[in-house]
């Protein structure tokens, strides 16, 4: 078997040692080579590459975003049977895609179930998402996407790069573009299949699976009925009035309840979701900002990808 390694050095838990450790471990099962990032893109690109060159399985070790980037790569021609294996060693803050796959959240402990994964033949096949907006090709993503204030957020946090991103930074950060928008209140329009446009909401959160995403060791809950094997789920607020946004979260936190309210429009296991606005909106997925559009659309992509788990 053929491997490629990506690492992005620059991740929260990634280091040296564990990378060295990570390397030679695969090495006494696959023929290996290992690619170590040092630019935006580069893991999509090495990706890309193995996946032109035949290789049989990639292996991501880093956040959510070069997991991303791994998985666009991959996916650059399409969804095919050619399209090499992924394989996540989870080396981030969040590691939500990895987490919401099972596996185990500290590097060592998911490389050596990767490994004997590769032994024993285990292995996947998920969903996926894909954004499309205003002609582009579109972009894949295997947790969840945005539309607002989950975007801006985003944006706010890229342009702190001099800090480490950690889960209090995005918290502060949500709190401050909470209080202090820095797009104002942008009001959104949500087409999904077979019904009437919902008009004058306020923000728009995709997810491709169900935790939406992690706060420490604190799952975020927006469509309990989001899975991998489904389609999408839409979670969208008519308004961002502090009582609504209070309860949403208590119940987005929760262990059990279910997200409802008179402000929510909520649906689980849609085909596509059509989000506009008249003005320009940013637009996020993996926690990575794709800019900003007036028209977007989320697609789900079934069986588009095969892990290693």
């Amino acid at each position: 078997m053929r491997a490629v390694l990506v690492v992005n050095p620059k991740a929260t838990a990634t280091t040296a040692a564990g990378r060295d450790v990570l390397a030679h471990a695969l090495a006494s099962q696959v023929k290996l080579e290992v690619v170590e990032t040092d630019y935006r893109g580069h893991a999509m690109a090495a990706a890309a590459k193995a996946a032109v060159d035949g290789v049989d399985l990639v292996v991501a070790h880093g956040g959510d975003g070069t997991v991303n980037e791994v998985v666009n790569g991959l996916l650059a021609e399409g969804v095919s049977g050619a399209v090499p294996k992924l394989g996540i060693v989870p080396g981030g803050s969040a590691n939500v895609f990895a987490r919401a796959l099972g596996l185990p959240r500290h590097p060592i402990e998911a490389a050596h179930q990767l490994l004997l994964a590769i032994t024993e033949g285990r292995h996947r096949t998920v969903g996926l998402g894909r954004v499309v907006a205003n002609g582009s090709p579109g972009r894949w993503f295997t947790f969840s996407a945005g539309v607002g204030w989950d975007a801006d957020v985003v944006a706010d946090v890229d342009r702190k790069r001099g800090k480490r991103a950690s889960p209090s930074l995005y918290t502060r950060v949500a709190v401050a573009e909470y209080l202090r928008p820095s797009q104002g209140r942008q009001r959104l329009t949500v087409q999904l299949p077979g019904q009437e446009p919902v008009s004058d909401l306020r923000l728009v959160f995709v997810s491709n699976t169900d935790p939406w995403t992690y706060l420490g060791s604190r799952a975020i809950h927006l469509n309990r009925g989001c899975a991998f094997e489904s389609g999408l789920g839409v979670f969208a607020l008519r308004s961002l009035h502090l009582p609504t946004v209070l309860r949403h979260l208590r119940q987005a936190v929760s262990r059990k309840s279910e997200t409802r309210g008179a402000n929510l429009l909520r649906h689980d296991d849609v085909e596509w979701i059509r989000v506009s606005s008249e003005q320009p909106v940013r637009v996020q997925c993996d926690g990575d900002l794709l800019g900003e559009r007036t028209n977007v659309e989320f697609v789900s992509v079934p069986r588009a990808l095969t892990v290693v788990v």
